[in-house]
């Protein structure tokens, strides 16, 4: 089987393989797009006027290897040629979101495509951390947004727009659910130092100027999920509420707070974002934390995040200031 492109409701029919020569042949396996849920649907379209450049068009797997996947390729304009994706465990769901950019790319803009799955087999966290995505338990999301109008670099970009998707997170979370949330930098959604989800920005460039910026996140919800090892590692948002959570109102009400922050972040509104999420990231100052260098481990405390994103950390006299790699929280 394999897919249509979208049709304009962001969902795809499926239709028999036929080759173009006529001949019948076997064809390996490709995840397929769906028409999502009617409740899904339906929640989509009640909170539209709300969700301003998001859920322009929605794809909708009940399984796939990584939403994110998907989001890169789409978002990857024909003439700027196919973004990088080396080691991905998901090309044939690439290779059939590529066929659908191909044909939309003329008339439709690839900003708000929201790519969500029932189950990852392929999820990843930032530095190639697998994420667990079981089937029914979690919330697994991708975002194609375009923030090249706010006028910054890709790096800075990439690391504005996981800011950013942090902050709506922790609303969209308390909107939903009236759970607050706490911050991990760079990208992590925490209740009492247990995960609770994650985010992964990743961008595609053009020259020296930002292409497209996927916002992928996962929020674990089913308690009985979690696998044991991760003991007090993780959390979810059933085991912290005690009772079950609409999967569907989460997804509108988390979009919708990425909708209000992304408008910030366009409009240069660089301080709101950065005020809110030191708000919400209270182990970003006076933590003790450790991380390794070049040189070797380093131990400090945490002194805030600056105007770029970067973690400052105190180490004796001089501040540092940690852009990439693993911190640990003492």
């Amino acid at each position: 089987m394999k897919s249509n492109p979208p049709d304009e409701d962001g969902t795809a029919a499926a239709v028999p393989y036929e080759p173009e020569d006529g001949t019948a042949e076997a064809v390996p396996y490709e995840p397929q797009p769906c028409e999502a849920p009617r409740e899904l649907a339906e929640a989509i379209e009640r909170a539209r006027p709300r969700l301003g450049r998001l859920a322009s068009s929605l794809l909708f797997f009940p399984t796939i290897g990584s939403t994110n996947d998907v989001a890169l390729a789409w978002s990857a304009k024909p003439s700027a040629g196919r973004p990088v994706l080396e080691g991905s465990a998901n090309a044939a769901a690439e290779r059939l979101a590529l066929a659908w950019n191909a044909k939309a790319s003329a008339g439709r803009p690839a900003e708000g495509l929201v790519v969500v799955a029932d189950e990852q087999t392929a999820g990843r966290g930032r530095r190639g951390h697998s994420w667990f995505s079981p089937a029914g338990s979690g919330l697994y999301v991708s975002v194609v947004l375009t923030p090249g109008t706010a006028r910054v670099d890709p790096p800075r970009a990439t690391m504005l727009l996981t800011l950013t998707a942090g902050v709506a997170l922790v609303e969209g979370v308390e909107a939903a659910t009236g759970l607050r949330v706490d911050l991990k930098w760079p990208n992590d959604l925490q209740v009492s130092r247990r995960k609770l989800g994650g985010i992964l920005a990743e961008a595609t460039s053009i020259g020296s100027t930002t292409g497209s910026v996927v916002a992928g996140y996962g929020i674990n919800v089913a308690s009985a999920a979690l696998p044991p090892d991760l003991g007090d590692l993780a959390t979810s948002l059933e085991s912290e509420l005690g009772r079950p959570v609409d999967r569907h109102h989460l997804l509108v009400e988390t979009l919708v707070a990425l909708s209000r922050r992304y408008e910030d972040l366009l409009a240069g509104r660089f301080d709101a974002i950065l005020d809110a999420w030191r708000q919400y990231a209270p182990a970003a100052s006076g933590a003790r934390v450790n991380w390794t260098t070049a040189a070797g481990a380093e131990t400090g405390v945490t002194a805030g995040i600056d105007d770029f994103g970067a973690l400052l950390v105190r180490v004796g006299d001089h501040m540092e200031r940690i852009v990439s790699g693993e911190v640990i929280w003492l």
